[in-house]
């Protein structure tokens, strides 16, 4: 504590010296840079990377490689978000177009991170995905009033993490007996975002930043900060994952995640128009080409898991209020976030891809798909599964029933909120539910479902118990 208070002294000496040289004999300062510098709000941002980042730095030191590697970006982009937020303090607030330009620099450092998780699939991909997919919060700062089409910034960082956090979780698990410098990094990198930088906005911008008022026009961009030990640049990232088109140039190819936030921004549109939401003319009851009717013998297949021929991808709201997500594949961002508590949920034949249910819906139930990930608030009636294989799924708030049917590789996270869920199983295997440990601090918990039961004939009835896994 005494260490830390000294360098906070250090830091502000070394601020005012700074400053101190920048008068002119007049007595005016020869540029805002300093005195922006010693805003309270970019002194508190100061400390809380202090604090933050350099705990996740220290952690990702101890494992070194792509993981040190990754970690270096994440500094860098929150050492770039200090410098705009300085620049924020000496600019007007720019229209659409000048607000592109002057994130640029940040666009640069998060598109960098998500070119890490391209490409051949790393030991480490866990890490590389919930680091890069965590710095979607920094864009809170494009926040310019509750027409934009973003979350209010304390939301919108949070509901970042929440994206983050379905790798970040994976990786508490995997290594949890393994290897604690990594369960270090994994609970620092969440504590970076939730509370640190969350607090931070609720704290100095929760309605946005605060561009200057007496500002004559708007400055460019400032450069990146530099990051001498930050990795070079990864290869150029393959085209997107919402596209089966052949790959186009780089600067045309549509982006994913963050950068596809920027690159709307940068076309004079709403900053959210690049997400992948449903509109009205793709609502089922208002199309002519599709009645709108799921044949109910689908739902009711009992055939091994397997990955069923794909037809072509779907993501909409069809007549009857039931969602509809469609061998989708290989998709990491879906996102429902039109929904209510009457709606259902239908995920058929999708494969290696990842859905955010964000709100509550009725009913969701996931068939015949492999390698996918489900991410959901709150259920009203039941979370069913069936015919699937290798599926994680993870609960943020309540579910009252979960059901696993013919399904092969199952992981099942619960919220403290579901902790009372009723999971029934059936001709299922390795189903493994984990739940949060008692304390903020403290481990998650596995639990494997037994598979295998003997029955015993005794006083006139079978007797039914499960086999443990040590065999006894």
């Amino acid at each position: 504590m005494e260490e830390k208070l000294i360098q906070r002294l250090e830091s502000a000496v070394a601020r005012l010296e700074a400053l101190s040289v920048g008068f002119q004999p007049g007595g005016s300062p020869e540029s805002g840079g300093d005195a922006a510098a010693l805003d309270p709000s970019v002194l508190a941002f100061d400390d809380m990377m202090a604090q933050f980042v350099g705990r996740v730095t220290s952690a990702a030191e101890k494992i070194g490689g792509q993981v040190l590697d990754v970690t270096k970006v994440v500094a860098e982009a929150f050492s770039v978000q200090k410098d705009l937020l300085i620049k924020v303090k000496q600019t007007k607030k720019p229209d659409m177009a000048g607000l592109a330009e002057f994130l640029k620099p940040l666009n640069e450092v998060i598109t960098k991170a998500i070119s890490m998780t391209e490409g051949r699939r790393s030991d480490f991909f866990n890490h590389l995905k919930s680091a890069a997919d965590s710095l979607t919060a920094l864009a809170w700062i494009a926040y310019t009033g509750k027409d934009c089409g973003m979350s209010m910034p304390i939301a919108h960082v949070e509901e970042s993490w929440q994206m983050a956090e379905f790798y970040n979780n994976k990786i508490l698990v995997e290594y949890k007996n393994k290897d604690p410098n990594h369960v270090e990094w994994a609970k620092a990198l969440k504590e970076l975002y939730v509370p640190g930088l969350r607090d931070y906005v609720k704290s100095h911008h929760p309605l946005g930043p605060m561009w200057s008022a007496t500002a004559k026009a708007t400055v460019s961009a400032p450069s990146k900060a530099p990051t001498p030990s930050a990795p070079a640049p990864p290869p150029p990232p393959p085209s997107s994952l919402f596209s089966s088109e052949s790959p186009q140039p780089s600067s045309s190819r549509p982006k994913e995640g963050m950068a596809a936030v920027f690159q709307e921004i940068n076309s004079g549109k709403p900053v959210t128009t690049g997400l992948r939401k449903v509109t009205n003319d793709m609502k089922t009851k208002n199309r002519a080409d599709r009645t709108g009717i799921v044949g109910a013998g689908e739902k009711g297949r009992v055939s091994s898991p397997s990955f069923s021929k794909a037809g072509p991808p779907k993501l909409e709201l069809q007549v009857g209020r039931k969602w509809v997500v469609e061998n989708q594949i290989g998709r990491k961002n879906l996102v429902i976030d039109d929904c209510d508590a009457r709606q259902s949920v239908y995920i058929f034949g999708c494969k290696d891809s990842v859905l955010q249910i964000q709100g509550k819906v009725n009913n969701i139930t996931v068939d015949k798909c492999t390698k996918m990930g489900v991410v959901f608030t709150d259920v009203v009636a039941a979370c069913e599964i069936v015919n699937c294989n290798g599926v994680e799924v993870q609960c943020q708030g309540s579910a009252p029933t979960i059901s696993v049917d013919n399904t092969a590789g199952c992981q099942l996270y619960l919220n403290k909120g579901s902790l009372q869920a009723s999971i029934t199983t059936a001709k299922s295997s390795e189903i493994n539910v984990l739940v949060p440990g008692a304390g903020p601090d403290d481990d998650w918990g596995e639990h494997a479902l037994p598979q295998q039961f003997v029955h015993l004939y005794k006083d006139g009835q079978f007797v039914t118990t499960p086999v443990s896994h040590s065999g006894g």
